[in-house]
This record gives C-alpha cells, structure tokens and sequence, in this order.
C-alpha cells in the first residue's frame, strides 16, 4: 500500500535543474532566500543611525538594539534554511525509502510553520518599533527606506513560508514529493489487466474434446 507513497515508486530519476527551476515550490524558496537577504542586509549596512550631538550609532527601529538583532538573526537563519532544504528538494528523488520521504515532508511542513510564524512576529516587532521611533533620533532621516524594506519583506516572506504541498504541481516533471503516477500509488498498488493475447498464450495446448 505505501510502495509508491511521496513519490518512492520513482526514485533515482535523473535530475532535471531546468525543470527543477521551474516549479512553484523551488520558485517560493527562492523567493524566501532573496527576502531574506533583504532584510538581514538592509538592517545591518543602513539600520544603525547616530544623532548628530553622537558618536555611537543605534538600531533605526527605536533605538531597540533587539529589534535589529532580531531582524538581522531571523535573517541569516531563515537564508541558510532556504539552502538546506532546496538541497533537500534536489536530493530528494534519490531517496527509496518511504519513511525517509515521509520524514522529509513532515519536516519540511513543520519548519515552513515555524518560519511563517517567526517573519509574523518580526514583521510586527518592526512595525510596532518603527512607529514608536523619534524624529529627533535620526535628524537626517538616514536608513528609512532600509528600514521600510526589512518590514515590507518580513510580511512577504511570511506567505513565501506558507507550505505548498508540490503534489499540486504534478504536472511538472520533476515534482519533489510525488506525481501523477504516484498518486496512484500512494492509495494503492494498481496493477494493468494482462492482454487479451495472454489467454491465448495459455491455453495453447489444451484440446477441448467432444462428447
């Protein structure tokens, strides 16, 4: 019953990266890596303003040194994350066994979860810290359009993070999980019905006789 369950009954494709590109499930990790690089980079090369009476520089959101921090460690996670599991997905038809698969996307459904709700709470701490910020703490207004790009990508990213199951994309070739003819699988093994010259074949030999 689970012999063709996430796709096993194909494993060990050939790896196809023009294909592999193409799916909306590599598309949205893609997208979540570049967010991500957009946040983290725009807190740490302009999310530290200083007054001009100054020397030491603040984070822009308040001058909350945690809510840089945040944005920042968020960030770098959340990018390295994208690698692994677009490695995952790379790898993935390779894998025979069903449980590993099964590991696999339950993992994959779990820190998609735990992401989408980590750029929730980050979109709001930013938000909430940049309009509590004072006009008299960055006179020159330095850093504002970085600090509105690391608060538009958190929201972005939370709905990049939402999990796709890329069953629905089966009409690709290279769907990570499964495809059409593991579908069929997965609920159960289908076997064709033998052709009509297999009857024939077996009965070749056996004379009826008459009486």
């Amino acid at each position: 019953m689970d012999g063709g369950a996430f796709g096993a009954g194909k494993a060990g494709g050939a790896f196809d990266p023009h294909a592999f590109i193409r799916q909306p499930h590599t598309l949205l990790r893609l997208l979540s890596w570049v967010f991500s690089i957009v946040v983290f980079g725009s807190i740490v090369n302009e999310g530290y303003v200083n007054r001009l009476d100054e020397t030491q520089e603040h984070c822009i959101f308040n001058r909350n040194r945690n809510a840089c921090n945040y944005g920042i460690t968020v960030g770098v996670l959340a990018f390295l994350s994208c690698l692994l599991y677009l490695a995952l997905d790379a790898y993935f038809p390779q894998i025979s066994s069903v449980k590993d698969r099964k590991k696999a996307v339950l993992s994959d459904i779990g820190v998609s979860a735990f992401w989408a709700f980590l750029w929730f709470v980050g979109f709001c701490f930013l938000t909430n810290q940049w309009q509590a910020s004072k006009e008299e703490d960055n006179p020159m207004n330095e850093g504002g359009d970085a600090a509105r790009a690391a608060i538009t990508f958190s929201f972005f990213s939370i709905f990049t993070w939402d999990y796709m199951d890329p069953s629905q994309d089966s009409g690709m070739p290279y769907a990570p999980y499964t495809n059409d003819e593991d579908a069929t699988d997965a609920v159960g093994t289908y076997q064709q019905p033998p052709p009509a010259d297999a009857f024939d074949t077996e009965t070749q030999g056996y004379q009826t006789q008459n009486y």
